[in-house]
This record gives C-alpha cells, structure tokens and sequence, in this order.
C-alpha cells in the first residue's frame, strides 16, 4: 500500500505539472512572448485553478453532508440560477456594468437568490431535512433553467453568446475576473475545512450527531451556504462547468480515503487538475479553432456519471 504522504507529494506534482502544461499549450503553441503568457495563458491557468478547486471541494462537502455520492455542487439550482443572471445580462444590454464585470456579478447574484428559494422551501420547523433539500434544489433548478429558455427564445442575436456562456468557456479569461472569483472561493472553501469533523459525523446519521453534541441543524445550513458561496464565484465568471464536483471527490476516496480532513483539500486540488487538464484539451483538441471547456468535462463526466449510477444500482 503506498504511504498517504507520498501520495499527497504525487498529488502536488501532478498539479504542478499539469499548471505548467497549461501555460505552454494553446493554438498559438508555446508562449515566445511575455505578453501572452502574463496576459493571457496565466491568467487562464490560475482561473481554472480557482474554480476547479472550489467545484471539487464543495463537491466533496455536498456529497458527506447529504450522504448521496451522486450529489453535484449544482444539485441546490445554483446553476439555474447563474445562468439566469447570465442571461439577463446579455439580454438587457448590462455587461457594461460596474466596469464590464456585468455578467459576472449578475450571474453570482442569481446563483445566491437561487440558494434563498431552495433553502425557503426546504425548511420544515427551523430544520432543513437532507431529502427536502435536494427536492427543492431539482425543482428550483428546473424551474429556472425554463427561463433560460424562455430568454433564449427571446434574445435574438445575443442568443450565441448565451449559449457558449452556458457551456462554459475559460476563453475570457482577464485578472479583472479573477478578482471577482478569488474572494468569495477563497472564503467558501477555507470555511468548509473547518467542518471535517461534522462531515465525519454525519455520515453515522442525524441521531448519532445529535448525540455527540452537533448541531446538525445550523451545520448543514453553513456547509450549504460556504459550499454555494464558492460555486457562485467559480460559476460567475467562466459559465457552466458541470462533473467537476462529482469525479475529484470520488478520486480523491479512493485514493486518501474517507475521512473529510483529508478529503477536503485533496478533492480541492484535484477539481483543479481536472478543470486545467480539461481546459488544455479545449485549446488543443481542434486547434486553432477552441471548444468549450464544459463540453470536454460533460464529455468526461457523463460515462462516471452512469458508472457509479449503475454501481449504486447493483449495490441495493
């Protein structure tokens, strides 16, 4: 059995390879100016990094906390919500907003409404119950996604630009997004590792951590709030990225295990090796011409969705 601490110095190789093939790739081959990597592969790089970090580590929090491997970051509507925003922007002319960072901010600002509606319609007596949740979260979700619709057919030429933003692009990339996306991922995920030890707990059943003196309650309702808060700024700036949340933290037990003080962080970088990994296939599969970044992770994500679907299925 090869020892944890080696397998966590293989992890950040791994990382640190993969951010650096990141930098050297694109339809431009490899960078001989600094203006294209500072200005445009680096700040690529770093954005995939942060929103691959925060889709992995708010999957692994979401899938401990409501006991279902299946679980997604945007199993509570957050990406319904964000591509309403989104949508609303390109529609009425607002991404000139607050310095051209118009899309961005609106598409946050849905994905947090989003949260509100599921959390308001899953509460029962002050408590939110695990089966409540994820029910409002798909009709919340599916709710809204009828309004991208419905603003799809609505929106005439600013249609292409809705649909490439809502599969997901890492194209865009400029430090001024970064900006918008470091704060409220930073703060979500360093939040979520202080609850390791409730997500260890939880796993045994509401009673049991009721008993060792959890409040499961107020718990649950701060891990949804931490891991919304960094899926928001990971889905603001760069679109529709799904499977990410799902395939680190499955990774990430196989490999360390199941206890949440390790899982957390290793679900964290492997979500961003995923994301980087993904995004160079993006730029070099048909170069010079880029696909999507979301289309590649779908692409991956859909057959490890069927695989564990089936192997829960045979396990019942």
């Amino acid at each position: 059995m090869v020892p944890k601490g080696l397998n966590f110095f293989l992890l950040f190789l791994i990382f640190a390879l993969v951010f650096s093939l990141s930098l050297l790739t694109g339809p431009a081959g490899l960078p001989r100016e600094s203006l294209l990597l500072w200005h445009i592969r680096l700040p690529r790089a770093v954005l995939a990094f942060l929103v691959g970090s925060a889709l992995g580590m708010a999957g692994a929090s979401l899938q401990g906390l409501l006991m279902n491997p299946l679980a997604d970051p945007y199993i509570l509507g957050m990406s319904g919500g964000a591509a309403l925003g989104a949508a609303t922007a390109f529609l009425f002319g607002l991404e000139s907003v607050a310095y051209g960072m118009g899309v961005p901010l609106l598409a946050c600002a849905g994905a947090f409404l989003s949260l509100v509606l599921v959390l308001s319609l899953a509460r029962r007596n002050g408590q939110y119950p695990v089966e409540t949740v994820i029910l409002a979260g798909v009709v919340v979700g599916a709710f809204l996604w009828s309004l991208v619709t419905l603003f799809l057919s609505l929106s005439g030429e600013d249609a292409y630009r809705i649909l490439l933003w809502l599969m997901g692009s890492l194209s865009n990339a400029e430090w001024s997004s970064i900006k918008i996306a470091v704060i409220p991922i930073t703060l979500g995920c360093f939040s979520l590792l202080f609850f390791w030890r409730e997500l260890d707990v939880s796993v045994l059943g509401e009673e049991v951590a009721s008993s060792l003196g959890i409040e499961t309650n107020r718990t649950k309702f701060l891990i949804i709030i931490f891991a919304s808060i960094a899926v928001a700024g990971a889905v603001s700036t760069c679109g529709i990225i799904g499977f990410i949340g799902l395939i680190s933290p499955h990774i990430a037990r196989s490999i360390f295990g199941y206890r949440h003080r390790i899982l957390l962080p290793t679900s964290y970088l492997l979500g961003a090796v995923l994301l980087l990994l993904s995004d160079t296939l993006a730029k070099i599969a048909l170069a010079p011409a880029e696909l999507p970044v979301g289309a590649i992770t779908a692409l991956l994500g859909a057959p490890f969705f069927a695989y564990l679907l089936q192997k829960r299925k045979s396990s019942l």
